[in-house]
């Protein structure tokens, strides 16, 4: 099964840059032309920062375990659709973001 939502609720895991061991957070996430969004003001987070450094990340949703490879998105026009789709409606989508993107294997 594939994710079919367009905006939900996963987990994200990542590998620690530092540890090593597995960082989970549940973040809001944008699926869209096949490939898996995540979004922050700064690329200051932990679970941005490990994506960065370990792209090999893993995406929990509805008792599902999927896998895949996260890149930064280095398309300004990409991260502003991707703030429109996740905030929709909000006066938030406006604001600039960085976005990581993941290819699901």
């Amino acid at each position: 099964m594939k994710i079919k939502e367009a905006l939900f609720r996963p987990i994200l895991i990542t590998k620690g840059r530092k540890t090593g061991k597995e960082h989970s957070v549940m973040l809001r996430a944008v699926n869209y032309n096949g490939k898996i969004y995540f979004s922050r003001h700064r690329p200051d987070g932990d679970w941005f920062k490990n994506a960065v450094i370990n792209s090999k990340v893993k995406i929990k949703y509805n008792n599902e375990t999927f896998t895949g490879i996260a890149e930064l998105v280095r398309d300004e026009e990409l991260d502003k659709k991707i703030s429109v789709l996740k905030y929709p409606g909000e006066e938030r989508a406006n604001e600039k973001r960085v976005t990581i993107q993941v290819t699901l294997d």
